[in-house]
């Protein structure tokens, strides 16, 4: 970065810890993300990050380009009783990104407000979270896909998401899961079982009418993931777009992710564990036993 580049200033909020060691690693995968893009990336950013939910002090939020939550979701969700600050930072042309749970809201007003800020968001009883391999295609077309040709994953990706209406949201990722490639059903029901077969956005981005851009994710339940190159490239390439720049013609560039990186700033749980790199085992698991839906 040079010495005279405004840099551009990423706020990110972790969630509270949540799932077993080596799941929902909010605060360790934010940590990589951000090191990433404030040590490696050669962009001009300046990050800062609100631990454990939603900051205490709203100072963090001044001049800032882009929010990015990376959490649970539902009654544990960092946005909870501070929609109206949300609102007011979208409004005013903040870009915002949900990964994983943090883009599960209550249908309603908190639905409406996601339709609004990054184009849709899981819905409950008509969105699924199945656990899959997915063969990860890219819309070529735009930005976020720079330098990431294609990618397999094992992860929770949850598909069939409420969009607004119409529809704003651009694909940015997709797959099709399968009999073959699920190797855990949950929350089943009869919208996810009529979709096996069929293409399913797991990454999308909206670019706001009154200014601003909205990206959902919702991968990021395997800490493990963010050592996979081309995974934790997209997810760069979608915060730098989220927070206006230009997203590189070859992507993001960031460093290999060690074993012993992995392994740094997890949160404290029951049962810890050791998270090694990815391995070709995670990508061909068993497929699970159908199960009934309701």
């Amino acid at each position: 970065m040079s010495e005279s580049a405004e840099p551009t200033k990423i706020v990110f909020i972790s969630g509270v810890p949540s799932h077993p060691s080596g799941q929902h690693e909010f605060k360790a995968g934010t940590i990589l993300l951000a090191r990433a893009l404030e040590d490696q990336s050669g962009l001009p950013v300046e990050v800062a990050i609100a631990h454990h939910g939603w900051p205490k002090d709203e100072s963090i939020f001044d001049d800032a380009k882009a929010v990015i939550i990376y959490s649970d979701g539902n009654a544990r969700h960092p946005v909870n009783e501070h929609e109206a600050k949300m609102d007011e930072m979208v409004s005013n042309g903040v870009g915002l990104m949900c990964m994983h749970y943090g883009v599960e809201v209550p249908k309603g007003e908190q639905g409406e407000y996601f339709k609004k800020w990054i184009g849709g968001h899981y819905e409950a009883a008509y969105s699924a979270n199945p656990h899959w391999t997915a063969e990860v295609e890219l819309n070529a077309d735009h930005p976020i896909s720079r330098g990431v040709p294609g990618f397999s994953a094992n992860d929770e990706w949850y598909y069939n998401m409420r969009w607004a209406t119409p529809k704003t949201a651009n694909n940015i990722l997709t797959g099709i899961p399968t009999r073959e490639n699920i190797n855990r059903y949950i929350h089943w029901n009869q919208f996810a079982e009529k979709l096996l077969g069929t293409q399913q956005t797991m990454m999308w981005a909206v670019e706001r009418p009154g200014g601003g851009r909205g990206i959902g994710f919702t991968g990021g339940h395997w800490h493990r993931n963010w050592a996979i190159d081309d995974f934790r490239k997209v997810v760069l390439n979608a915060i730098t777009w989220t927070a206006g720049l230009e997203v590189p013609e070859n992507g993001v560039s960031s460093e290999p992710i060690t074993e012993e990186q992995l392994n740094e700033n997890l949160d404290e749980k029951k049962e810890m564990v050791h998270i090694p790199l990815p391995s070709e085992g995670d990508l061909t698991q068993p497929a699970a036993k159908p199960v009934p839906y309701k």
